[in-house]
């Protein structure tokens, strides 16, 4: 059984970090069948975790990044990169963020996630125009 009030406090963090648009998408493909797992990351991940007061949605963003980044996890990478517009995490954030992949997880690691990112900001900049 969930914890209602975990649930709801993940809820409204999850959409604060990636949008309504992309909660609602996520919501409206919800089957019987990962209904437990999108709970279990609501209320883990961001009821639990981006909802703890120790660190800023920016600072949680920016390792959010690393972390994708060095493990190869593309499609949730460029998700985050998209989710920097709600967290205040800047570009110049991103970068240092890869640079520090570069160093700690290697090269071709970054070399993709900076290939992510700016696929990512290249939409932003033009969606904004």
């Amino acid at each position: 059984m969930a914890d209602t009030s975990l649930y709801e406090r993940g809820m409204a963090t999850r959409r604060s970090v990636l949008g309504d648009g992309h909660v609602d998408n996520a919501t409206a493909r919800k089957t019987g069948f990962d209904d437990d797992f999108q709970s279990f990351i609501t209320e883990g991940a961001w009821g639990s975790v981006w909802s703890r007061p120790g660190l800023t949605k920016r600072e949680r963003s920016m390792l959010t990044l690393a972390l994708l980044a060095a493990l190869g996890h593309e499609e949730e990478l460029a998700m985050h990169v998209r989710a920097t517009e709600n967290t205040g995490a800047s570009p110049e954030d991103i970068k240092e963020a890869l640079l520090h992949v570069a160093v700690y997880a290697g090269v071709p690691a970054a070399n993709r996630a900076f290939k992510i990112a700016k696929e990512e900001l290249a939409k932003r900049a033009e969606a904004a125009q």
